[in-house]
């Protein structure tokens, strides 16, 4: 699937892209579309989006997955009694 090019460009602006991989910037992409209600790219370009909560959606992406990052580790570790 194919991302947002505006998506993309805001990344890049505010240095974020490299912090994100392509499936966190289709969440994010996702997230822009669930809260408009219209494709990502019209969204930022009718500034429907603010800079602020861009980055809020960007960070709570990145939380969620490290979140899940942390209960994968929990989930493998064995304990010895």
């Amino acid at each position: 699937m194919k991302m947002s090019q505006k998506v993309r460009e805001w990344l890049m602006l505010l240095q974020l892209f490299d912090q994100t991989t392509h499936e966190d910037r289709l969440e994010i992409d996702w997230e822009i579309e669930r809260r408009t209600g219209i494709y990502c790219d019209d969204a930022i370009r009718r500034r429907l989006i603010s800079e602020q909560e861009f980055r809020e959606i960007v960070a709570t992406i990145l939380n969620r997955k490290k979140r899940k990052r942390k209960e994968v580790i929990l989930e493998t570790e064995t304990y010895v009694i």
